[in-house]
C-alpha cells in the first residue's frame, strides 16, 4: 500500500510540474515544457489509479482511509479545547471518483492545450498555471477537515483568476478575471464564517468528528432550524459563488474570454463542480438540516432553468455553453438537495465528460474559423472538420438526454428523484422538465447553426481546416466516454444494480432513505421490460426529441421562424436577449454605489484628507517650525551670548521653584 500510505505524492506531481515550468519554463523550448506540464499531470493519474487499485484492497472498517502528516495550526492549551488542524488526506469511495475525473479530464486538456496554445505569448506560464490549477483541484478533493479543503477551494479561486485573466493585455480579460475574483469572494466570505461556526459548534473541523457529533445531535426539523442549518446554509452561499448558481452566477459567462482549455478544465468539468462536491461530502449535515437542503434543491432547480432560458438566445458558442454549464450545475444541486447525492455526483462524472468535449469541440470550431466566435457567421462546417463535427454531436446527444447517451443516465435518475424521491417535489421536477426541453433546444440550435446549412462566412478569407491530432484525440476519448460513461446505471433500467449508486452507498449512508434508493426499489418492484419502456418513453426524453425537433424546424426546416417568434414577442425577446438585464441591474445597485462610495468617502474623504491630511500637516508643521529655529542660527555673537543669558535665568527661576515645591 504504498500510495495509500504516501497520498501526499499524488499532490506533489503536478505542483512540482507549476514550480518547474514557473521558474524556469521561460527559457525552456516548448517541447520540454510540455514534458514537465504533461509528464506531472499523467504521473498524477498514473498514481490516482494505483491509488484506487490499493484502495480497492481495503476492509469496509478502513474506509475512509486518513492520513495526517503533521500539525499544521495549533492554538490554545490541551486543557481549554485547541484548536488544532492536521494537514490530513482521506480517500473513500468519493474521494475516488473526484480524483479520477480532475486527473483524467485535466490530463486530456493539458494535452489539447498543446495545440490550441502554440502560438501564444507565455506558453510556460499557462501550463504552470494548469498544473497548479490540478494540484489545488486534487487538495480540494483529497482533503479530510474543512481548512485542508478551504485552501483547496481558493487556490483554485486563484487559478481561475490567473487563467481567466491569462490575456492579460486584452481589458475584457482582465475585467473578467476580477469579477470571477471579487465575486467568488461574497461566497467564500460566508463559507468562511461557516467553517468558524462549525468549528464553535462541534469542537473540531474534521470529517469525522463532525459527523460523528452531528449523528449525536437532534436533527432540525422543517419547522425549526438550528445550528446545523445555519452552518449548511453559510457553506451553500460559498457553493452559490463557486458553481456559479442564482445570484452569483454572473462571474462565468464572462470567464469565457480565458483561452477555450481554461473553459473546459475549470468552467466546466472540475472547479465549478467544487460546490457540489461540498455539500455531497457534508451530506451527513445537510441530510440533517431539511430547510437547507430544500434551499440547495430550489436554487439549483431555479438556476437549471433560468440560466436554460438565456442560453437560447446566445450567439456566442462559447456564451452557449457557458450558460448551460450554470443550467447544468443546476441540475446537481437539485440531485443532491432531493437527497439523491449519488444521482448529483453521477451527472458530475458524466458533465466532466460531455461538457469538457463540448467546449474543447468548440475551440476546435473557434481555431478552425479563425478565432470567430459568432455562430450566426458559421455554418456548412460538418463536411469540413468531421472530427470536430462528429464529437460535437455526441457530446450534444449526451447533454440532450437522449437515450443511451451519458447525459440520459445521469440527469434521469435526478428527475426521477425529485419526481419519487422521499424529498420529491413536483415543482421542481417540473422546472428540470423544461430546463431539460430547453437544453435540448439550444444545444441542437448549436449544432445546427455551426455545422449545418450553407456557409455564412467569406471562403476565400477563412480557410477552414480540421484541428491537429493533438487536438482530435483528446475529442475522440471524451467522446468515448460521452457515450459510455453513462452505461454504469444501465443495469437499473432493467430493474437491476445501478453500480456507480452502489460504490458511493457508504458515504452516502448517513440518510435514512435515499432518493436513489426509493429509485431502485421501484424499480425492483417493476418488471424489468416495463422499467425499460418507462425509462425510454418517460418525460425526460420525450421534451428532448421536442426541444431537437422544433430546433430543427427553426434552424434548417424555416429559418424564418425565430424571426416571426421575436417579433411576436418582442418585448420577452428584448428581456431574455439582454439576458435579464441582471449585470445592468447589479451595476446600478451595488457596483456603481461601491464604487462612489469608496472613490468620495474612503480615497478622498478618508485616505486623502484624513489619513494623508494627518500626515502632511505633522510635516508641515515641523517643517515650518525648523524654518523659524533656523532663523535663531543668524551668526551674530552679541544675539547667542543674549540667548544664553535667557536660558540660564529661565533656568534658575525653573531650579528655584522646583526646590520651593520641594520644602
Amino acid at each position: 500500500m504504498i500510495l495509500l500510505n504516501h497520498l501526499w505524492i499524488v499532490l506533489a506531481l503536478p505542483l512540482a510540474g507549476a514550480a518547474i515550468n514557473g521558474l524556469l519554463g521561460r527559457r525552456w523550448p516548448k517541447s520540454a515544457v510540455n514534458s514537465v506540464a504533461i509528464g506531472s499531470v499523467a504521473l498524477a493519474f498514473l498514481a490516482v489509479a494505483e491509488l484506487v487499485r490499493e484502495f480497492s484492497s481495503l476492509a469496509a472498517a478502513q474506509i475512509p482511509w486518513v492520513q495526517s502528516y503533521f500539525t499544521w495550526i495549533a492554538a490554545g492549551t490541551s486543557t481549554q479545547s485547541p484548536f488544532r488542524i492536521d494537514f490530513a488526506l482521506q480517500v473513500d469511495q468519493l474521494t475516488v471518483i473526484m480524483m479520477l475525473v480532475v486527473s483524467f479530464v485535466g490530463l486530456l486538456i493539458h494535452i489539447y492545450s498543446t495545440g490550441y496554445m502554440a502560438h501564444e505569448e507565455g506558453y510556460y506560464r499557462f501550463f504552470a498555471y494548469l498544473n497548479l490549477f490540478t494540484f489545488f483541484m486534487l487538495t480540494l478533493v483529497m482533503a479530510a477537515n474543512l481548512i485542508v479543503m478551504f485552501v483547496g477551494w481558493e487556490g483554485v479561486g486563484l487559478c481561475s483568476y490567473l487563467l481567466i485573466g491569462f490575456w492579460f493585455l486584452k481589458k475584457s480579460a482582465a475585467d473578467a478575471g476580477k469579477k470571477a475574483f471579487i465575486t467568488t469572494r461574497v461566497g467564500d466570505f460566508a463559507f468562511t464564517v461557516g467553517i468558524l461556526l462549525a468549528f464553535w459548534t462541534f469542537g473540531s473541523v474534521t470529517f469525522g468528528d463532525m459527523f460523528g457529533k452531528a449523528a449525536q445531535m437532534q436533527p432540525d426539523t422543517i419547522s425549526h432550524a438550528g445550528v446545523l442549518t445555519t452552518i449548511c446554509i453559510l457553506l451553500f452561499i460559498g457553493a452559490i459563488g463557486k458553481s456559479a448558481q442564482l445570484p452569483l452566477y454572473v462571474w462565468l459567462p464572462d470567464a469565457m474570454e480565458g483561452p477555450t482549455p481554461v473553459s473546459a478544465l475549470i468552467h466546466a468539468a472540475t472547479m465549478v463542480t467544487a460546490g457540489v462536491y461540498m455539500v455531497a461530502r457534508m451530506n451527513p449535515l445537510y441530510s440533517r438540516a431539511p430547510i437547507a437542503l430544500l434551499l440547495v434543491a430550489i436554487v439549483g432547480a431555479v438556476t437549471a432553468l433560468y440560466s436554460a432560458t438565456i442560453g437560447l438566445l446566445q450567439t456566442d458558442i462559447k456564451k452557449v455553453l457557458a450558460y448551460s454549464t450554470v443550467s447544468q450545475l443546476g441540475y446537481m444541486f437539485l440531485g443532491c438537495g432531493v437527497g439523491a447525492y449519488a444521482a448529483g455526483i453521477f451527472h458530475l462524472m458524466t458533465h466532466a465528460f460531455f461538457k469538457g468535449l463540448l467546449f474543447l469541440a468548440a475551440g476546435s470550431v473557434i481555431h478552425a474559423m479563425g478565432g470567430e466566435q459568432d455562430m450566426f457567421k458559421m455554418g456548412g462546417l460538418r463536411k469540413k472538420i468531421p472530427v470536430t463535427y462528429w464529437t460535437m454531436l455526441i457530446a450534444t446527444l449526451a447533454i440532450a438526454g437522449i437515450p443511451g447517451f451519458a447525459g440520459y443516465f445521469s440527469k434521469d435518475e435526478i428527475l426521477d428523484a425529485a419526481h419519487s424521491g422521499p424529498n420529491a417535489n413536483l415543482w421542481l421536477w417540473l422546472l428540470g422538465l423544461i430546463g431539460a426541453g430547453l437544453t435540448s433546444f439550444y444545444m441542437f440550435r448549436l449544432i445546427f447553426l455551426t455545422f449545418c446549412g450553407k456557409p455564412r462566412f467569406d471562403e476565400h478569407k477563412v480557410h477552414v481546416h480540421e484541428s491537429p491530432k493533438n487536438m482530435t484525440i483528446p475529442l475522440a476519448i471524451l467522446a468515448f466516454l460521452s457515450i459510455f460513461g453513462g452505461w454504469l446505471a444501465l443495469p437499473h433500467l432493467a430493474g437491476g444494480i445501478d453500480y456507480f449508486s452502489t460504490f458511493l452507498k457508504p458515504v452516502f449512508t448517513a440518510y435514512p432513505l435515499s432518493a436513489q434508493a426509493a429509485v431502485e426499489a421501484s424499480a425492483e418492484a417493476a418488471s424489468p421490460a416495463m422499467s425499460v419502456v418507462h425509462a425510454l418513453t418517460g418525460w425526460p426524453v420525450i421534451v428532448a426529441i421536442i426541444g431537437l425537433l422544433v430546433a430543427w424546424w427553426f434552424y434548417i426546416k424555416d429559418t424564418e421562424a425565430p424571426k416571426r417568434l421575436a417579433k411576436s414577442v418582442h418585448g420577452l425577446y428584448v428581456l431574455v436577449f439582454n439576458k435579464y438585464f441582471v449585470d445592468e441591474i447589479y451595476a446600478a445597485l451595488i457596483v456603481r454605489p461601491l464604487l462612489w462610495i469608496s472613490t468620495n468617502i474612503f480615497w478622498h474623504g478618508v485616505d486623502e484628507r484624513l489619513i494623508d491630511g494627518a500626515v502632511n500637516g505633522t510635516a508641515r508643521v515641523a517643517r515650518e517650525s525648523g524654518g523659524k529655529l533656523r532663523e535663531l542660527q543668524s551668526g551674530n555673537a552679541r544675539s547667542y551670548a543674549t540667548w544664553i543669558i535667557i536660558g540660564a535665568v529661565g533656568f534658575t527661576i525653573l531650579l528655584l521653584g522646583v526646590l520651593g515645591m520641594v520644602r
